[in-house]
């Protein structure tokens, strides 16, 4: 049988190919791997059979493999663990992909979201905090994009390091933040244009054109 990937049925176009199901999708092509859909909405996600599966309410959930799995970071490892594309064979290069998972997720992608929330809660440019979040996004930026060089990937090949990084960078596609960065840019295009990705990202925003609510169902969902 196939693995089952939670995802939601809409979501607002801002965050279209952002959400986090993405990751799981793309991981799962690189991998090879068929997968099928659990759509939910508002009412699923807060319901007792879902908390069962994600604690939080939260997507993706994984179910396959014998097991039930939450954390985008923890499912794409558990997949990237039998597929080499993600994972590499030799002990020492596994071990530095597993690194960079764990740096996008942890060194680069907190300031970025603190960054988003600032955004979309539209605080002033001029605030202290706003700049200092700035400030904190662009020093990780700086310090990838020296990592970088003029590396293609992260580390030898593309790895799950990479997977994760890109779609954390993509969280700025509505900042000039990357602009500075060439080399970034240049970076998250190349792994833009993998097949796996192009795969999973037009498979996301299929669903959301399938489920895209009718003018009254929006105006009915900011009334509640």
């Amino acid at each position: 049988m196939n693995p089952r990937v939670s995802a939601f049925r809409w979501v607002p176009p801002f965050a279209q190919g952002l959400v986090r199901d993405l990751r799981v999708r793309w991981a799962l092509h690189e991998a090879g791997r068929e997968y099928d859909e659990l759509l939910i909405g508002p009412q699923e996600q807060s319901s007792k059979e879902y908390r069962r599966l994600q604690p939080f309410g939260q997507v993706p959930t994984y179910q396959g493999d014998e097991l039930s799995l939450f954390e985008t970071g923890a499912i794409v490892l558990h997949i990237a663990e039998t597929c080499p594309q993600l994972l590499p064979t030799e002990a020492t290069a596994r071990s530095r992909a597993k690194a960079w998972m764990f740096a996008a997720l942890n060194s680069v992608e907190p300031p970025i979201l603190f960054h988003n929330q600032l955004e979309m809660m539209q605080v002033d440019h001029a605030n202290p905090i706003r700049q200092a979040v700035v400030g904190a996004v662009n020093t990780r930026l700086n310090d990838l994009a020296v990592w970088l060089g003029d590396r293609s990937y992260l580390e030898q090949q593309f790895s799950a390091g990479d997977l994760l990084m890109t779609t954390v960078l993509r969280i700025l596609r509505s900042t000039d933040l990357l602009g500075a960065h060439p080399t970034l840019q240049a970076y998250q295009h190349r792994c833009e244009q993998r097949v796996a990705f192009q795969r999973a990202l037009g498979e996301q925003l299929h669903t959301f054109q399938e489920h895209q609510p009718t003018q009254s169902g929006r105006r009915s969902a900011r009334a509640n």
